[in-house]
């Protein structure tokens, strides 16, 4: 089940161009730190970097090692 976030991001990415992708979701912003980091989800909250909307999704990753992934909400990338 674990690839199943990632299918639905994709999904949604590959119908989505670039600009056009509109404010990336809670679930989003999880699957895409699920994939960067191969952890589990603990928390996904939003917060203001810089004067930009991101997401703050805390993982734990299989070393038992806690991190935080900020994802952009507007484009999606890992800041």
């Amino acid at each position: 089940m674990k690839s199943l976030p990632s299918l639905v991001l994709a999904a949604a990415l590959a119908l989505a161009t670039g600009a056009a992708l509109a404010n990336v979701s809670r679930d989003d912003a999880a699957a895409v730190a699920q994939r960067e980091t191969g952890g589990r989800v603990l928390s996904v909250d939003r917060a203001d970097m810089g004067g930009r909307a991101v997401w703050r999704v805390k993982v734990v990753t299989s070393r038992g090692d806690v991190r935080v992934v900020l994802v952009d909400v507007a484009t999606g990338q890992v800041r």
